[in-house]
């Protein structure tokens, strides 16, 4: 008996050793599994100047790509993060990302997103004084209203937003003028909204009477996706271009105008009815308003492009006669954006035709900030 009890209690004791190593797995499942230190990215500092920080052990480059300046090297420490620090930043929002390896990658560290089409990004906002047209203050706040709607003229369902002032009441009696702000090429509807903070801005010089109360319509501003598809190479197929600025036209004044007019306390007249926007959307401020007279007075471009330098083909009828129909034709541009010289040249264009135009010229590259400005400047123009 003894012999036998001796295997039995050995094998006894490696049964319990078992059930203990198979507890302490089951234990070590449910546990959570070490995680990496949070970076904390981006990083401002009491001077303005910011840290920007990116895990990436393993990858051999790292740039910070920062809206407004020209790509710099990060250093990576023996924990594989990759870090840069600026100099002292003017305050404003600036657009970021990260190019690893030549790959653009978003900060994981940062909730705060820029929507975009083709290179979605990050922001960092250095918060500057009240005074600045963009900084949110106390004031009464407009609202943004989200629409979509089936597009017969592009063939795709697609999304306009509209910015109604503060005390807007749909049920009373007042009409409203009405600003069309166009955003630019990689940008979707969301743009001047999400990015260039157009809403605050109104809300800013309305409280301040800097402006008049107005509507802001915010439209897709594609006539075909095809431009999309095509990515950054879109604007060397000219078909496509074309093709995209026509149809741009047609579905605003044939699909949106009519829609926030009918759903929107609205003035229906030309002398109430700006159209504006930014790069590819400043173009076709200028396509679609300098050829349809009839229906826009005040004209705004910001930092105009994809139009070529035959401005008599895309506007065979424009003369000084325009004089007598515009409020105002606001042709402006940053001197150190490289769409510099075709805004230039337009400006020279329609001097020969007699046509009078506002330049504006002011530092700033093809960027937010820029354009930000443009917007505070020429709203407080518009309807006086």
């Amino acid at each position: 008996m003894r012999r036998l009890l001796a295997p039995l209690h050995l094998f006894s004791v490696l049964l319990v050793i078992a059930g203990w190593v198979v507890g302490q797995e089951k234990k070590s499942e449910q546990l959570p599994s070490p995680r990496a230190t949070p970076l904390v990215s981006p990083d401002i500092h009491p001077d303005g100047s910011v840290t920007f920080r990116f895990r990436a052990p393993n990858v051999r480059e790292v740039k910070l790509a920062r809206e407004g300046a020209a790509p710099v090297e990060m250093q990576k420490d023996d924990q594989g993060v990759w870090s840069v620090t600026t100099a002292s930043l003017q305050p404003a929002y600036y657009g970021y990302s990260f190019i690893a390896d030549g790959a653009r990658s978003l900060d994981a560290s940062n909730p705060s997103l820029v929507p975009n089409l083709l290179s979605p990004g990050n922001f960092v906002h250095i918060p500057g004084p009240p005074s600045l047209p963009w900084e949110l203050n106390d004031v009464p706040h407009g609202e943004i209203h989200h629409h979509f709607y089936r597009s017969t003229v592009a063939g795709d369902d697609r999304d306009y937003y509209v910015y109604t002032p503060p005390g807007y009441d749909a049920a009373a009696r007042k009409t409203y003028p009405v600003l069309y702000l166009l955003h630019g090429f990689s940008d979707d509807a969301s743009g001047w909204t999400a990015v260039g903070h157009a809403n605050v801005i109104l809300d800013n010089l309305i409280a301040q009477g800097k402006a008049r109360r107005m509507i802001v319509v915010m439209p897709l501003g594609y006539g075909t996706m095809e431009m999309i598809r095509l990515g950054w190479n879109a604007w060397s197929h000219t078909e496509v271009r074309d093709r995209n600025f026509n149809k741009f036209s047609a579905a605003l004044l044939t699909e949106v105008m009519p829609r926030v007019e009918n759903e929107y306390r609205i003035t229906k007249d030309r002398n109430a009815r700006a159209i504006a926007g930014l790069s590819m959307g400043g173009s076709e401020s200028l396509l679609t308003g300098l050829n349809n007279l009839d229906k826009f007075s005040w004209i705004g471009a910001f930092s105009s492009g994809g139009i070529p330098d035959e401005f008599q083909k895309d506007f065979p009828a424009l003369d000084a006669r325009a004089n007598q129909q515009l409020h105002l034709l606001w042709i402006a541009c940053g001197t150190e954006d490289r769409l510099i010289t075709i805004n230039r040249n337009l400006r020279e264009w329609l001097k020969t035709k007699g046509v009078k135009e506002t330049e504006i010229e002011t530092p700033g590259m093809h960027t937010w900030m820029v354009w930000r400005r443009n917007l505070a400047e020429f709203a407080g123009l518009l309807f006086r």
